[in-house]
């Protein structure tokens, strides 16, 4: 009887050794939410995983698993305020590697602004990258990403 580990897909293997924790830790940035963005990852790559056949085809498969990820939790956010009616808690906030100040101004983007500043700098995919990852036409990125830049300079100047 075959062993479990024989069973994977040796590239399904290598994408979630290669790209998991870069996944986790976008989502974490884009949502502001160290809890939140793994969770949002696991649940991403456990359906990466489960139709891997298809994701693995994929010009970006982890686009596509950074963009599952962005609408599991914003379902999940929306669940959890129909549920408890009241403001969600606080929840830790990813740190920014080299500048305390930016996790800060990043919190003050909505979601969709943080999650194209998310993969302009941090996953470092182009304008065209991103806008199939998230979806959204060139133009449509590239307007979010000027806003989001124009309101992350005023964070930021106000700071220093």
């Amino acid at each position: 009887m075959p062993r479990t580990a024989e069973l994977v897909d040796p590239q399904l293997e290598a994408f979630y050794r290669r790209h998991a924790e870069q996944v986790r830790q976008a989502l974490c940035l884009a949502l502001g939410d160290l809890d939140l963005g793994t969770e949002a990852a696991d649940e991403a790559m456990a359906r990466a995983c489960e139709r891997w056949s298809e994701i693995g085809e994929y010009d970006n498969p982890v686009g596509w698993a950074y963009r599952v990820g962005l609408n599991w939790a914003r379902s999940h956010q929306r669940r959890y305020r129909w549920r408890h009616r009241g403001p969600v808690p606080d929840r830790p906030v990813m740190a920014v590697p080299g500048d305390p100040d930016l996790a800060e101004a990043l919190a003050q983007l909505s979601l969709d602004h943080r999650a194209v500043v998310v993969c302009r700098f941090y996953l470092d995919w182009s304008v065209e990258e991103t806008a199939a990852a998230l979806g959204l036409p060139d133009g449509t990125v590239k307007s979010r990403l000027r806003r989001a830049l124009d309101v992350l300079h005023r964070q930021l100047e106000d700071h220093r």
